[in-house]
């Protein structure tokens, strides 16, 4: 009867660990399962921010071009309106030099 109750203990504690073996099995597949959907999930939201900064770099970029192509329209008017401006100057002192002079005016 000894005998038998030790097997029987033997066994029933062969069971409880299988048991909990496969209760700790199916736990740490739930946890690798968990993780792995974490991860990709975090991959994803990094893909979509990396995305979205490239969206705003390449805004940006749009947006200096465009500002830098204004600036230039901006400087060549002024370059323009400059030169015309000079033009003026030197015909009025041309004209002046043509001018007969009075030399007995008192400036």
């Amino acid at each position: 009867m000894r005998k038998t109750m030790i097997a029987v203990t033997v066994a029933a504690a062969a069971l409880s660990l299988a048991a909990c073996s496969q209760k700790t099995e199916d736990a740490a597949s739930d946890t690798a399962t968990s993780a792995a959907e974490d991860v990709s999930q975090a991959a994803d939201d990094m893909g979509d921010a990396v995305d979205a900064a490239g969206d705003k770099a390449a805004q940006a970029a749009d947006d200096t071009k465009d500002a830098a192509s204004e600036a230039a329209k901006s400087a060549e008017k002024t370059l323009d309106d400059t030169a015309a401006d000079a033009a003026a100057a030197a015909a009025d002192v041309t004209n002046a030099e043509n001018e007969p002079h009075d030399s007995s005016a008192q400036h």
